[in-house]
């Protein structure tokens, strides 16, 4: 596994990318976690359908250069979550995570973790992503770059969640919780106002979070 984690990195190498961060508001977010979490949806279940939802509205994102000369739309959007195993790191993919329900993704997400530790993924369940979700904030990390999967778009970094103090206009100061979103893209298919255009509305999904649940 390592070997192939290797030359996956080393092919990244040769691709222009470039990256985008986005502050994002997460009161609402934490607020339907707590709602939702006895159900068991899990926040990369929640994070991985938001990404869906908003690469629905800006496919070039969702899109693929995979031979360094053409590019192409991907008429599904698979969802890669990176996950450290034993051994190593694997991406688990949510296929047509824009179709699937908050509930069945989540449940979805718990079978291929379950398989992804026992070592039984098959290779459609790990190499048919065209998209990257990389979380950390569990770990407390508040940001970082990921790096660009072979043959996808964009991988996105996720932060941790944490108390941020903010001014409004007339100068009153309050505290909201912001996490903070880096995308790292191929500029060969993406340029950056597709990226920021991305990041928009994927923020503005996560802060106002209920269509995630219908």
């Amino acid at each position: 596994m390592q070997s192939a984690v290797a030359k996956n990195m080393v092919e990244s190498l040769f691709v222009p990318t470039f990256r985008v961060g986005y502050p994002v508001t997460t009161d609402a977010l934490d607020a339907l976690y707590e709602r939702v979490k006895p159900k068991g949806v899990t926040m990369t279940a929640i994070l991985a359908k938001a990404a869906a939802m908003a690469l629905v509205q800006h496919p070039v994102v969702n899109a693929s250069c995979k031979d360094g000369k053409n590019f192409a739309y991907n008429s599904n959007i698979n969802i890669a979550v990176a996950v450290a195993i034993n051994g190593g790191l694997i991406t688990p993919v949510l296929q047509d995570a824009d179709k699937l329900d908050l509930y069945l993704l989540s449940q979805k997400w718990k079978e291929l973790v379950e398989k992804a530790r026992a070592k039984q993924l098959q290779p459609h369940e790990y190499n048919s992503g065209t998209f990257t979700l990389s979380n950390l904030g569990m770990f407390g990390v508040d940001r970082f770059d990921a790096i660009l999967p072979p043959g996808q778009g964009a991988i996105m970094a996720v932060g941790a969640s944490k108390p941020t103090v903010l001014a409004d206009k007339d100068g009153f100061f309050s505290v909201k919780n912001k996490m903070l979103v880096n995308v790292t893209a191929d500029h060969r298919i993406i340029y950056g106002a597709d990226l920021a255009a991305f990041l928009q509305t994927f923020s503005k999904i996560v802060e106002n979070p209920e269509s995630l649940t219908l």
